[in-house]
């Protein structure tokens, strides 16, 4: 047979053809005349596959001989036995020195060395079988081609015969040659069928764990927890319980800015969730200023936030979730605005420039008693949805693989979600999102029509725009009705051109912060006792953001034409803030005062510098991110590729500008507490003395019982409460108790501790003979019942 040399574990074929060519399988009874060790390396080198070349690994070291080049396989007879096997077997193992030198097994164990003076003795053999080949070639002629099917069975295993058949040794499922073993290790590393393990197995890759329902459902909430947008609502969180400290260091005692416009937003939203549980009816006919309807219309109604107010009931519990509800707010706000930016296509630092500025811009600081302006995070983040459901981005344009309608869907909800908190800022929304709607729809055609630009919208896409449509318009229409209707029958609620001059702030108004201002508070107050009404006339957004915002127009990841857009809108909503101020207002918030419906009722133009400063952020933060892509082009061209912690560091300096500038100095006073006797009186009943700041606490109170209450604060006087707080002034006498009884008040209730220096003071202990009245006193309070 002729072998290959090469190979480290001994003799090998070289090829099919060369182990049938008659001279290496010719296997006679005169060559079988050497020693048992050369019968052995015969047998060791003719147990290859043909064609197939061994190898010195752990696997062809413990493979049972599985053919035989001696008689039992010569044409005509059966395949040698098991005692054959095992006698071939023992004579493999050791020479006339008692040594292993079978060419497989020796290389195995003894390496190379073993494997070359194998193959010098096979060599000899060979060299002689060959002659003798030779001398009877004529013999043997006919029974080559016999010989050869008979080898060529053995060497494929005998795979007509069944899985414990095919190894001569019986072994079940036979060790073929070219196979690392007949059986597969179990956990403890030995072999199924008893032979050696392969010592070579502990070195392969481990099988990957079936990961347990737990487990997957643990590796889903540790992604969740340290996903982008996780980790930008934490950071909102956490920096508006900062910022907005201490606020919920008392929440059950005190609010911030004042306890005035807060006591009456903690009732509405107590009020909300108490009668939507017990009398859904009844929810626009509220208790205060009794006997008024549709009492509840009377200001900003702040419905969004109903269902917290199912929970817990008193004066204490609508404190703490007015505080609660505070913070949150001023999350949403900049979590939106994050969010409105990275859709567009700003970095992350610059998003969080954009969200800070937007929530704590200090003109917003002055409006930390209005709960509905500051509960604004709705708009940005129904925009960012929008655009995310309709594949749209500032930076990257249409992009239709991205549409996804459920985003669309989620982005109208939360736009009619902020259009119930009320209409002071939703309002203006509402046309703003028209008007995005109506330009991208102009848009859209133009390029499809004249400009033959054919892109896919989609079927689905347009369903869930005309359902989320209607359902924001659904909301606004029923919102809108009750405010109608209080117009109508109150013409004195209806805001006159004359009264939105006297709240039109002048231009020093966009340099001019309010005193809640930690940095620029004290040092304008000079040009704070300029303006009329400086609460509503203080708008600057920051001169930080001033800053940003014109680099922006200059290094951006905006283009050109996008900065010149944003530019644009702002100066289009600082025109729009301030009122009448701007040219009379004849071509700016006149024409929209006189022909939009609603926008009537808007009271304080200055409020709008909100779009004003969501665009001013905008530009900001495409500077901040052009900014930050600088410092990583300088990073990558260090060696190493690695920014320095300086580069680092100043990618956050612009973030913390506008932190810094958007501190406080809010002052949270603690509110009046709760007379027993409103826990115990019924109603309708009036609290004296009764004004627009005495009466938002005594709403408050009520939310105990709930009781009608002539007292009330909003927007607005009603003529009738006016004239009950005229009237009262004499009272107790016999004219102001008669006009009470025809409002069916059953009680008066006077608090002695607020009625110093008015006529109260006095009045209050005088004679009730013949008045048909009874007075008692519950701690601090007289108790007239009628």
């Amino acid at each position: 047979m002729t072998t290959d040399q090469s190979a480290p574990g001994g003799r090998r074929p070289t090829s099919r053809g060369r182990a049938t060519d008659g001279s290496a399988l010719a296997d006679t009874a005169p060559e079988r005349r050497g020693d048992a060790a050369d019968e052995v390396r015969s047998n060791a080198s003719d147990k290859a596959d043909p064609g197939v070349a061994t190898t010195n690994g752990p696997a062809d070291a413990v493979r049972p001989a599985e053919k035989s080049t001696g008689t039992d396989h010569a044409p005509g007879k059966p395949a040698g036995t098991a005692t054959d096997t095992a006698a071939a077997t023992t004579a493999a193992r050791k020479d006339e020195n008692g040594r292993t030198t079978a060419g497989s097994d020796a290389a195995g164990r003894n390496g190379p060395a073993g494997g070359a003076v194998a193959d010098k003795t096979a060599a000899a053999k060979d060299t002689a079988a060959g002659s003798k080949a030779d001398s009877s070639k004529s013999d043997d002629e006919g029974k080559s081609d016999d010989k050869t099917k008979v080898a060529d069975k053995d060497a494929g295993g005998d795979t007509d015969k069944p899985a414990g058949e095919r190894s001569p040794s019986g072994q079940a499922g036979g060790d073929r040659p070219g196979e690392a073993g007949s059986g597969k290790p179990d956990s403890a590393g030995q072999v199924e069928d008893g032979s050696k393990p392969d010592r070579w197995s502990a070195f392969g890759p481990a099988p990957e764990p079936v990961p347990s329902w737990y487990g997957r459902l643990g590796r889903w909430f540790g992604r969740l927890l340290i996903h982008e947008w996780t980790l930008a609502a934490v950071g909102s969180l956490a920096l508006a319980v900062l910022m907005t400290w201490p606020t919920l260091r008392y929440p059950a005692h005190t609010l911030p800015q004042d306890y005035w416009d807060p006591s009456l937003q903690a009732w509405q939203m107590a009020w909300s969730g108490h009668i939507l549980l017990t009398e859904p009816a009844q929810l626009w006919h509220a208790n205060a200023f009794f006997p008024e309807r549709w009492s509840f219309a009377f200001s900003d109604t702040l419905l969004g936030y109903a269902p917290a107010g199912m929970i817990g009931s008193g004066p204490e519990a609508a404190l703490v979730r007015y505080n609660i509800m505070f913070v949150l707010a001023h999350a949403l706000a900049t979590f939106g605005a994050y969010v409105l930016a990275r859709q567009l296509g700003a970095s992350r630092i610059g998003s969080a420039v954009a969200g800070v500025t937007y929530t704590y811009a200090p003109w917003l600081l002055a409006q930390a008693g209005h709960l509905h302006v500051v509960s604004n995070g709705g708009i940005p983040l129904a925009l960012a949805m929008l655009a995310r459901g309709h594949g749209w981005s500032l930076r990257h344009g249409y992009r239709p693989e991205r549409r996804h309608e459920g985003w669309v869907y989620a982005g109208w909800l939360v736009a009619a979600w902020q259009l119930s908190l009320g209409f002071g800022i939703g309002l203006p929304f509402a046309y703003a999102l028209a008007g995005i709607v109506l330009v991208a729809a102009v848009i859209w055609y133009v390029k499809r029509i004249f400009w033959r630009v054919k892109r896919p919208f989609g079927q689905r896409l347009l369903v869930a725009d005309l359902i989320g449509g209607l359902i924001f318009a659904g909301v606004g229409a029923l919102m809108a009705i009750p405010y109608f209707t209080v117009a109508q029958l109150h013409p004195n609620a209806e805001r006159t051109i004359d009264d939105i001059a006297v709240f039109s702030p002048p231009a020093t108004g966009f340099v001019t912060a309010p005193a809640e201002s930690r940095l620029w508070g004290g040092l304008h107050e000079g040009a704070r006792s300029l303006l009329p009404w400086h609460p509503e006339m203080t708008l600057l957004p920051g001169f930080v953001l001033y800053a940003l915002a014109l680099g922006g127009l200059f290094f951006s990841v905006w283009k050109v034409r996008q900065r010149l857009l944003l530019f644009a809108g702002v100066l289009v909503a600082m025109a729009l803030s301030m009122g009448t101020e701007l040219f009379g207002g004849r071509f700016t918030y006149v024409p929209l005062f006189d022909h939009l419906p609603g926008w009537s009722g808007i009271r304080t133009p200055g409020r709008l510098m909100l779009w004003a400063t969501l665009l001013l952020g905008l530009l900001a933060a495409g500077a901040v991110s052009a900014y930050a892509e600088r410092v990583r082009e300088i990073s990558a061209e260090r060696i190493p590729s690695w920014p320095s912690p300086w580069l680092r560091l100043a990618t956050l300096v612009p973030l913390l500008l506008v932190i810094a500038e958007g501190t406080n100095t809010t002052p949270h006073p603690v509110v009046p507490t709760q007379p027993a006797a409103m826990r115990s009186i019924d109603g309708p009943l009036l609290v004296l003395p009764s004004g627009q700041n005495h009466d938002q606490p005594v709403m408050l109170w009520s939310t105990t019982r709930f009781q009608d209450i002539v007292n009330g604060g909003s927007g607005f006087t009603p003529r009738q409460l006016n004239d009950v707080r005229r009237v009262a002034m004499t009272f107790p006498d016999q004219t102001s108790v008669d006009y009470l009884r025809t409002l069916r008040v059953h009680n008066v209730l006077v608090l002695r501790n607020k009625i110093a220096g008015t006529p109260w003071e006095v009045s209050v202990d005088a004679p009730v003979d013949g008045l048909g009245i009874t007075r008692e006193e519950i701690d601090d309070v007289v108790v007239f019942r009628l």
